[in-house]
C-alpha cells in the first residue's frame, strides 16, 4: 500500500477527474451493499467489475494492485478456512480431525470475495485521489469543519513520510549495533523495538511541530478561501449513473438467476 501512497500522478486517470467525495461516496455505498449479498457469484461479479476500474479508470499498475492486494488476500483466505471448518453442514473433506463443508466453504467464498471486493475499491480510491484535492472538497462538499480535513491531511502526509522515516532509523541503528562475526548487524527483537520506539518518538514531535504550524497560520480561523476549488460536475453524475446502474444490473441478474442470498444464509443449518 506505500506504492499507492507514494502515488502515480493522480491527473493521468479517468477516476482522478472526479470528485474526491463523490467516489468517497461510492466506495461507502457499495461496500455497505455488499454487506447484504452473501452468494459466491454476485460479489465475484462485482469484484470483477472493481478490477476493471481499477486498472482501466484509475491506472493502477498490475503489480502494484497485486501488492496492495496482500493483507485483503490474506483476510479473505482466512475467512474462507473459518467457515469451511467450522459451519456444519454436507461434509465433502475430513482431513484429520477437520471437517470441511458445502455450506461453510460457500459462505466463505462468499465473505472472502466480498473482503477483496472492499479492498480493490478502497485502493482504485487510493491511487486516483490526491489528498490534497480529498481534503478540499471535504470541506467544500462535505462540509467538514478546516480543523478536521486540515488535520487529516496532516496525517496522511506523516503517514507518506513513516517509510523513509523508518529507513533512516534503520540505517542509524545498523551504524551502533553490534557485528557479528562475518560483519553483519545483529538483528534482534531489542533492535527492532528500539527502531519502532524512535519512529514512534519521531512522529509524536513532528505532530507537535505540525499542530503549532497550523495554529500558526490560523486554522479554524472564519471565513476561509479555497486556492483550488473542487467543483462537482456532469463528469461526477455520469460516474454516479455508470456506478449505481452496474450494481443494479449485477443485483438484478443474480436475483433473476436465483443465485442472490442475504444474511439469512449465516442463520441456515
Amino acid at each position: 500500500m506505500s506504492a499507492l501512497l507514494a502515488g502515480e500522478d493522480p491527473r493521468a486517470s479517468v477516476l482522478a477527474r472526479r470528485d474526491p467525495v463523490v467516489k468517497l461516496a461510492h466506495v461507502l455505498a457499495v461496500s455497505l451493499g455488499a454487506l447484504l449479498v452473501l452468494d459466491p457469484v454476485t460479489p465475484a461479479v462485482l469484484y470483477a467489475l472493481g478490477l476493471v476500474g481499477a486498472v482501466l479508470g484509475a491506472r493502477v499498475p498490475p503489480r502494484t494492485l497485486a501488492v496492495a492486494h496482500a493483507p485483503f488476500v490474506a483476510f479473505a483466505v482466512g475467512q474462507v478456512l473459518v467457515n469451511a471448518l467450522s459451519r456444519p453442514g454436507v461434509v465433502v473433506a475430513s482431513p484429520g480431525p477437520l471437517r470441511v463443508t458445502v455450506e461453510g466453504l460457500e459462505v466463505g467464498v462468499a465473505l472472502g470475495l466480498r473482503t477483496l471486493l472492499v479492498g480493490v475499491l478502497a485502493i482504485a480510491f487510493v491511487a486516483s485521489t490526491s489528498p490534497v484535492r480529498l481534503m478540499t472538497s471535504l470541506q467544500q462538499n462535505a462540509r467538514l469543519s478546516p480543523r478536521v480535513t486540515y488535520a487529516v491531511l496532516a496525517g496522511y502526509r506523516m503517514l507518506q513520510e513513516m517509510p523513509r522515516e523508518w529507513d533512516v532509523l534503520r540505517a542509524a541503528h545498523a551504524v551502533r549495533a553490534p557485528l557479528r562475526r562475518d560483519g553483519t548487524p545483529v538483528r534482534s527483537p531489542r533492535v527492532l523495538l528500539g527502531a519502532v520506539f524512535g519512529l514512534l518518538v519521531v512522529s509524536v514531535r513532528k505532530g507537535e511541530r505540525m499542530s503549532q504550524s497550523l495554529e500558526q497560520r490560523g486554522l479554524g480561523l472564519e471565513p476561509r478561501t479555497t486556492w483550488r476549488p473542487s467543483p462537482l460536475s456532469r463528469g461526477d453524475a455520469v460516474m454516479a449513473v455508470v456506478v449505481v446502474g452496474a450494481v443494479v444490473v449485477v443485483l438484478g441478474a443474480s436475483a433473476a438467476l436465483g443465485v442472490l442470498e442475504g444474511p439469512g444464509t449465516l442463520s441456515s443449518p
